[in-house]
Formats: structure tokens, sequence, C-alpha cells
């Protein structure tokens, strides 16, 4: 099955579903990082998160998410544009403990419970939307629920799960977010706490193999009604000419040290580990591009 998205009301309208199952797109982030399972766990949690997130927006608006709880991972930079695409990476993949109490991948170990997390939305305005709450459990699906509390002021549930394989790939991932919409009566409100308080942990239903549909029709019933569908995955736009316009914004004198210190220059993508070579003729190039550049300001 394909990694994909739905978004959905119940009850009437007065509450907002998103469903997603991500197990492909969380794959290939965890393989391209080469990522230990409790770390692995974590990316994907907050990929999944962010990939639902990025739904809620429009057109080309995009956000980023960073979380920074003080654990050994370091930050977690996610990533999400409007169509639900993500990528993600952690400062340090290679972080793995043994199982929680719970018989659970410690993530909170891993992410740390004393820092915060930040989600900036570029709505394709001058300034940029910009929330920042505490971490609160160091699980991450707490802590987007206490986002979309504190931060939006929209009463949500979260559910995140990642399940590892024994040779670190990811079995299944996926999640949703279920919220309140504005002006919901308070019929709305206690079915939804009575739903969420009945509801089985999402791991357990993604261990199960459960579509996004399925998911949230275990805490919905046939009261929910479909309103989109439509893929996910890793997506990367990084590109050999983004990093050319970097080197050139470096200025002439920077490059000019690249061609003769160095002869040549190399540099990786933080999000998917993708490699660029870029050999003397073409740092040329670039030289002679920035040194335009630095006239046309003089």
């Amino acid at each position: 099955m394909s990694d994909y998205l739905v978004k959905a009301t119940a009850f009437d309208n007065k509450i907002r579903a998103y469903a997603v199952n991500t197990t492909d797109m969380v794959n290939e982030a965890v393989q391209r990082h080469q990522a230990w399972p409790t770390a692995a766990a974590a990316l994907g949690r907050a990929m999944t998160a962010g990939s639902m997130m990025g739904a809620m927006l429009k057109g080309d608006d995009k956000l980023t998410i960073k979380i920074e709880g003080g654990g050994p991972m370091g930050p977690i930079i996610v990533d999400s544009t409007s169509d639900g695409n993500t990528r993600g990476y952690a400062h340090n993949m290679q972080v793995h403990f043994d199982l929680n109490p719970h018989g659970k991948l410690d993530v909170a170990q891993a992410v740390g419970t004393g820092g915060h997390m930040a989600v900036v939305k570029d709505l394709g305005m001058k300034d940029h939307f910009t929330g920042t709450v505490p971490i609160v459990s160091g699980e991450l699906g707490e802590d987007f629920t206490y986002y979309f509390a504190a931060s939006e002021q929209v009463p949500s549930s979260v559910g995140l799960g990642v399940l590892v394989n024994p040779d670190n790939s990811i079995k299944a991932a996926g999640g949703f977010i279920i919220q309140l919409m504005p002006g919901a009566e308070e019929e709305a409100i206690e079915a939804l706490e009575k739903q969420i308080e009945n509801m089985p942990p999402v791991s357990k239903l993604i261990e199960k193999g459960k579509t996004p549909e399925e998911m949230l029709e275990t805490i919905f019933g046939t009261d929910i009604n479909f309103l989109e569908k439509h893929d996910v995955s890793f997506s990367c736009h990084c590109s050999k000419e983004r990093i050319t316009n970097a080197l050139v914004s470096l200025g002439s004198d920077e490059i000019k040290d690249m061609i003769e210190e160095d002869g040549g220059a190399e540099t990786q993508c933080h999000f998917c580990n993708e490699i660029y070579n870029f050999d003397v003729p073409e740092l040329e190039d670039i030289r002679e591009e920035a040194e335009k550049k630095e006239n046309r300001v003089q």
C-alpha cells in the first residue's frame, strides 16, 4: 500500500480529522540517514505529524517544524508542503535505547524533555507565522497535541505510530490528527473525549495494518465524511542548481579559496544526504557569476 493521506469531518462537521500512512516516506528518510531504531521512531513520528500539518495548508504554503528537546538526537527538523510531501532529519540519527517501561521504543529519551518545539509557517506573506511551545513529554504525539491547543487554540488529539523492523527498516508508520472545529458544541466535545478515551493506541492500529480510512473509522465508526485523499511521499527539493546559487552567494573570494586550497568543493544535503561535487572548471564558472553579481551591487 503506497503512502497516502485522507481528510474527513465527523459529528455533523463539528470535528475535522486527518489520517495518513507514511511507511514508505519514513523508511526512505531512515535508510538515507542509516537511523538506529529509537531515532527512526522519533523522526518517523515527527515526519508523520508534519505531513498532516502540511496538508492543512493551501497552495504553495509550507511549514518547518524544529524540535529541540535536549536529548541525544539533537534538533529534529521537518519540512512539509501543502500536498503533504515531507522531508526530515536529526543531527544525530545513530541513537538507540532499551525499551521503555511500556515495552515501546524510548522516543522521549532520544528526543529529550527539556526544550521546545517551534512551527514556522510560510504562507506566502512578508512575515512568517511562528508558534513555539515547550516539550511536554518527548513522545511527540502529546507534544503536537499541546502545540495545537497552546499555539493555535485548536483542541486536538494527535496519534503517531512507527514500527521498526529488526533490520532497522520501517515496518509501518502513520497517524491521525483530530480537531474540534470553531464553535463546536459541548455535545461534540464530550463525544470526542469519549472516542479518544476508548480508542486503541495508534501503534496498535498501525500494527494491524489499518488504512487511514480504517483508522478514523475505528474512532468514529460510520459517522464520518471523507473529503479528500491524496498520495504523500518523502520529497527533498535540493538540487545542484540550488547548491550552485548558494555558492554564488558566498562571494568570489571564498570560491577562489575553494579552487586554490581545496581543488574543488563537496557539499551534502542535510535532509536527504545527497552529495554534490564541484570540480575546478565548475567553480571557475561559479566564481565568475559571483563577480558579476558583486559588480552589479557596487
